[in-house]
C-alpha cells in the first residue's frame, strides 16, 4: 500500500455499523443468519427447480436461475463476516479481506444491474415480438448475454478495486458502515480520492444508469403493446409476466440509488446501516419469494417436487 513514512499503515479497518450495540448481538447473530439461510434455501430452490423441471427451461427461467445464483454470491459475501463478526464480538477486518469483500461486492451488485436489464429485454421480445422470441432469445443469444452480464460486473469492480489499492489511510481505521465499500473507504483516506470520486460518478452514469434506462425504455414498448392487445384477459397475462420483474428492478434500483447517491453527510450511522442491510443483505431474500409467490409456473414445479418426495416416501414406508 502506497504512503509515506510518516503514516501508519493500516492492517485492518473496524466496521461501525454494529459494533455500537453491546446488548444484543446474540438476537442480532439469529436474525442474521436466518436471513441468510432463508436468502440460501430461496435462492437455491429456484435454481434447483428451474435445473430440475422442463417446463421451465426458458430463457425467462434461465436468466432467473443466474439471478439467484448472484443472490446467492452477493449475500454470501457480507452476511457470513457480519455473522462471524457478532460471534467474536469484534468487528473487525483485514486489509486483504475488506479489499477482496469490496471486489466481489461491486462485481456481484454490477453483474445483476446488468441481468435485470437482460431480463427486460427478453420481455421485451416475448411480448413485442412473439413470432421471433424464439431466435431472439435462441441459446446462442441468451448464453452470452448472460456472460455479458458477469463480465459485466468484473470490469467495474476491477477498475474500482484498483484504484482503491491506491489510497493511503495515515492510520485512520475505523469505517461508518457494516461492510467494505468504496465510498465510506474514501471517506478515511488521506491520500487524493479526486479520480477514485469521478470513477464512481462515471460508473453511476454507465454502469448504474444505462441498465436501468435500458429497462426503462423496454418497459415503454412493453406497455404500448400491451395497451393494443383487445382482450383483457391477454392483457393480463402478458403484464403478468412482467410482475415480479418489475418488483425487484424498483427493489433493487430504489435501493441502490439511496444507498450510493444520498450526500455524503447529514445522515447518521443508524441510517447508512439500516439502507445498507436493505440494499445488499434483505433484497436478495425477497426476490426468490417474489418471483415464486407470484409466478404460477415456480408454484407448479415446486409442487410437482415435494410431490414426488411424498410419493417416493410414502412407497419406502410401505416397503
Amino acid at each position: 500500500m502506497a504512503g509515506s513514512s510518516n503514516w501508519t499503515q493500516v492492517t485492518e479497518f473496524v466496521l461501525l455499523g454494529f459494533s455500537g450495540i453491546t446488548h444484543g448481538q446474540t438476537y442480532l447473530f439469529l436474525v442474521f443468519l436466518v436471513i441468510y439461510l432463508v436468502t440460501l434455501l430461496g435462492n437455491l430452490t429456484i435454481v434447483g427447480l428451474i435445473l430440475l423441471d422442463p417446463c421451465l427451461h426458458s430463457p425467462m427461467y434461465f436468466f432467473l436461475s443466474h439471478l439467484s445464483c448472484m443472490d446467492v454470491c452477493y449475500s454470501s459475501v457480507t452476511i457470513p463476516k457480519i455473522l462471524t463478526s457478532f460471534l467474536h464480538k469484534r468487528h473487525t477486518i483485514s486489509y486483504n479481506q475488506c479489499m477482496a469483500q469490496m471486489f466481489f461486492l461491486i462485481t456481484f451488485a454490477g453483474s445483476e444491474s446488468a441481468l435485470l436489464a437482460v431480463m427486460a429485454y427478453d420481455r421485451y421480445a416475448a411480448i413485442c415480438q412473439p413470432l421471433h422470441y424464439s431466435s431472439l432469445m435462441s441459446s446462442q443469444v441468451r448464453i452470452p448475454l448472460a456472460i455479458a452480464s458477469w463480465i459485466w460486473g468484473f470490469l467495474n469492480s476491477s477498475i474500482h478495486t484498483t484504484l482503491a489499492t491506491h489510497l493511503s489511510f495515515c492510520g485512520a481505521n475505523q469505517i461508518d458502515h457494516i461492510f467494505c465499500d468504496v465510498p465510506p473507504l474514501l471517506k478515511i483516506a488521506c491520500s487524493d480520492t479526486y479520480v477514485n470520486e469521478i470513477t464512481i460518478l462515471l460508473a453511476s452514469i454507465f454502469m448504474g444508469l444505462s441498465p436501468f434506462l435500458l429497462i426503462l425504455l423496454s418497459y415503454v414498448y412493453i406497455v404500448l403493446a400491451i395497451l393494443q392487445i383487445h382482450s383483457n384477459t391477454a392483457r393480463h397475462k402478458a403484464f403478468s409476466t412482467c410482475t415480479s420483474h418489475m418488483i425487484v428492478v424498483a427493489l433493487y434500483f430504489g435501493n441502490g440509488m439511496v444507498n450510493y447517491n444520498r450526500p455524503s453527510t447529514g445522515y447518521s450511522l443508524e441510517v447508512d446501516t439500516l439502507v445498507s442491510t436493505l440494499y445488499c443483505i434483505i433484497t436478495p431474500m425477497l426476490n426468490p419469494l417474489i418471483y415464486s409467490l407470484r409466478n404460477k409456473e415456480v408454484k407448479e414445479a415446486l409442487r410437482k417436487v415435494l410431490g414426488g418426495q411424498k410419493k417416493d416416501y410414502a412407497s419406502t414406508q410401505e416397503k
